[in-house]
């Protein structure tokens, strides 16, 4: 998702230190989520600055090399089970449970191109 311009920004943080206008309300005037009011808040007051924070590192993978290599081999054994298949197979065999999205990208990720339809 794109981070919200630094002109909508502005505007809320003038209108907030403007008074008189609860975060609630602020959220509803400029359509954002009240989450992002506060985050945006908190984030002027500690930084004094309103920029979209950058993402510094990647979230780690889900799957770790030893799961990865279980994964490959049954998409081998199984080259024809859906994805929800083989997300239960996966849990089976390794006791992790992971998203039916999750898998395809694990195997977006594996370079294997499933012949299975999400089910």
């Amino acid at each position: 998702m794109k981070a919200y311009s630094l002109d909508l920004r502005q505007k809320i943080i003038d209108t907030y230190f403007e008074g008189g206008i609860s975060q609630r309300q602020l959220a509803k005037r400029f359509r954002v989520a009240l989450s992002f009011v506060e985050k945006l808040l908190k984030q002027y007051r500690e930084t004094g600055s309103i920029a979209p924070l950058v993402r510094t590192q990647q979230t780690p993978t889900k799957l770790k090399e030893e799961q990865l290599s279980v994964l490959a081999a049954i998409v081998e054994a199984n080259n024809d089970a859906t994805l929800e298949e083989l997300r239960t197979l996966l849990h089976r065999q390794t006791g992790v449970l992971i998203g039916r999205s999750t898998v395809d990208r694990m195997l977006q990720k594996l370079n294997l191109l499933p012949r299975a339809e999400i089910g």
